[in-house]
C-alpha cells in the first residue's frame, strides 16, 4: 500500500503542464476520499509515468491537479504474458486485477475450441477498469496489454511469434515437466498459454506442440483457469522479487 492516493489518467489525458481528473477517478476523490484544494495526489497513465502533485481546485465535477514532478519506472521487469482461453466466468474481472497488481506484462484472451460461447471483437471499457483497480491497489504504475483472439489458438501463435519463450499450462503433462519460472534477459518475455474451463482440445495440443510451444505442469491437481494463471504469475513475480 501506499500513502499517497493514486489515481489513474489515460495517456490521451496526461499533461505535465497541469492535469484534470473527473468522471469514476473524480467521483472515488470527492466522494470516498473526500480529498480538496492542497491535498497531495498520485496520478499514473499505466504506461510506467507517476506525477506526484496537489489539487489545485475542484470544479464542478472536476478536480485540477498541478504537477509538483514525475518519474518514470521502466517496465523491464514486467515480462510475463498470459493467454487464457475464454470462458463466460464471473471469475474475470476478479483475476484482470490480480494480473495487474502481479505485474503481468500481458493478459490475452482467445477463443477457444471448447470456450462457453464467442468472445468479442474487442476489449471492453469495464476490463480496461478492473486492470486499473489492480494497478491502483498495487502501486503498479504499467497497466497489463490486453488484447482478443477471435480467431482462436492459430490467430494467438502467430501474433507471439516473437515472444523468447512459450509455454502452455496442461493438465496431462508429466511431473519431468513442471513449471519453473522461465530465466529471462532484459527485453525478454514469456508467454503462458491456459485452456478454458474443457481444457485443451486435442487438435489445439498438436498445433500448440507443431509450433514448437512446450506443455508444463502446476502439479497433480486439476486447477481452474483462474487459479492456474494466478499461480504461474505469483511464481514468476516471486521469482524476479527473489532475483531483485
Amino acid at each position: 500500500m501506499h500513502d499517497t492516493p493514486l489515481f489513474y489518467l489515460p495517456p490521451s489525458e496526461w499533461d505535465p503542464a497541469g492535469m484534470t481528473l473527473q468522471g469514476q477517478e473524480f467521483t472515488h476523490l470527492r466522494k470516498a476520499l473526500r480529498l480538496g484544494p492542497g491535498d497531495a495526489v498520485q496520478l499514473t497513465n499505466g504506461r510506467g509515468d507517476v506525477a506526484d502533485g496537489r489539487i489545485e481546485a475542484i470544479q464542478g465535477k472536476k478536480a485540477r491537479i498541478t504537477v509538483e514532478s514525475i518519474t518514470s519506472v521502466d517496465r523491464r521487469d514486467s515480462q510475463i504474458v498470459v493467454a487464457v482461453g475464454w470462458a463466460k466466468s464471473l471469475r474475470r474481472g476478479w483475476f484482470l486485477e490480480k494480473a495487474a497488481e502481479l505485474e503481468a506484462r500481458g493478459v490475452y484472451l482467445w477463443q477457444a475450441e471448447h470456450s462457453q460461447g464467442r468472445i468479442p471483437d474487442a476489449t471492453k471499457a469495464n476490463w480496461q477498469g478492473q486492470l486499473v483497480a489492480g494497478a491502483k491497489q498495487s502501486g503498479n504504475p504499467w497497466l497489463p496489454e490486453l488484447e482478443v483472439f477471435p480467431g482462436g489458438l492459430a490467430e494467438l501463435l502467430e501474433a507471439t511469434a516473437d515472444i523468447d519463450h512459450r509455454f502452455f499450462l496442461w493438465e496431462n503433462a508429466t511431473a519431468e515437466e513442471g513449471f519453473h519460472p522461465p530465466p529471462l534477459a532484459d527485453g525478454e518475455r514469456a508467454l503462458a498459454i491456459l485452456g478454458p474451463e474443457g481444457g485443451f482440445a486435442d487438435s489445439e495440443v498438436e498445433l500448440l506442440r507443431a509450433h514448437n510451444v512446450r506443455p508444463v505442469s502446476l502439479g497433480r491437481r486439476v486447477l481452474r483457469w483462474e487459479t492456474a494463471a494466478l499461480l504461474c504469475l505469483g511464481l514468476c513475480w516471486w521469482h524476479k522479487e527473489r532475483s531483485s
